[in-house]
């Protein structure tokens, strides 16, 4: 991503808070890779919009992984920041994701509670159906709220935020996300990324004390494009 075209992303600004639709590929920290992350960007770009002096204040409130597009918060002061951290902390933070899978579920809606362990060798998320020694309980909702030649729309409620949470879920009950080598579906999109959006985040202003709700169109390509224009707000389960 071009700092001078982050502008294009942004979904909402004001002095407490700067809420990004994330390109699939971007990194939203520092990594091995040594990309510029989202974080040095925007940092970059506040700098500049607002004649800052001196360092930029930018705290991270959550992520999304590098192949994954979407609805992204980051804080502009402490305050913000800390006040999310609790709202995330708690359960207050309400986020909606879009995953296209290639397999019907075997329920066309259902809320998955499982146990996840993380092997940081691999950055692979392993899923259990009862607890294990180190695991982590990971709950969502999915429902199927729409499908086209070969494909269906999963919408996701992630009630818990552990690491490749939907990927590791969703493959463990035999529907792997478009493109996500890494939990099983047998080829990649060009490009490297998959078929996972952060569609739609919900929560209280943690400053202002009003209900934010942001909504995130998925980055263009045919079946991004087909879901964006053939689903609606009142969409319910097929």
């Amino acid at each position: 991503m071009k700092k001078n075209s982050i502008d294009r992303d942004i979904l909402y600004e004001d002095n407490h808070l700067i809420i990004l639709n994330k390109r699939p590929s971007d990194i939203v920290q520092g990594d091995k890779t040594g990309d510029t992350p989202l974080s040095e960007i925007l940092k970059d770009y506040i700098k500049h919009q607002y004649d800052k002096p001196g360092e930029v204040f930018l705290g991270v409130v959550h992520r999304l992984d590098r192949p994954v597009s979407g609805v992204l918060i980051f804080a502009r002061t402490s305050k913000a920041l800390s006040r999310l951290n609790i709202m995330l902390r708690d359960g207050h933070i309400n986020k909606t994701y879009w995953a296209v899978v290639k397999n019907l579920p075997p329920q066309t809606e259902a809320h998955l509670v499982q146990y996840l362990t993380r092997n940081s060798e691999k950055n692979k998320t392993f899923v259990y159906d009862k607890p294990v020694t180190g695991a982590q309980k990971a709950e969502l909702i999915y429902r199927v709220i729409n499908k086209s030649d070969g494909y269906y729309l999963l919408e996701v409620n992630l009630l818990t935020g552990r690491h490749h949470q939907i990927r590791a879920q969703l493959a463990k009950m035999g529907c792997p996300v478009k493109g996500d080598l890494k939990y099983g579906y047998p080829r990649s999109n060009h490009g490297g990324f998959i078929h996972l959006h952060a569609r739609e985040i919900e929560f209280l202003h943690p400053v202002k004390k009003e209900m934010l709700k942001i909504t995130a169109t998925p980055p263009s390509d045919n079946l991004w494009d087909f879901f964006t224009a053939n689903c609606r707000p009142d969409s319910k389960t097929l």
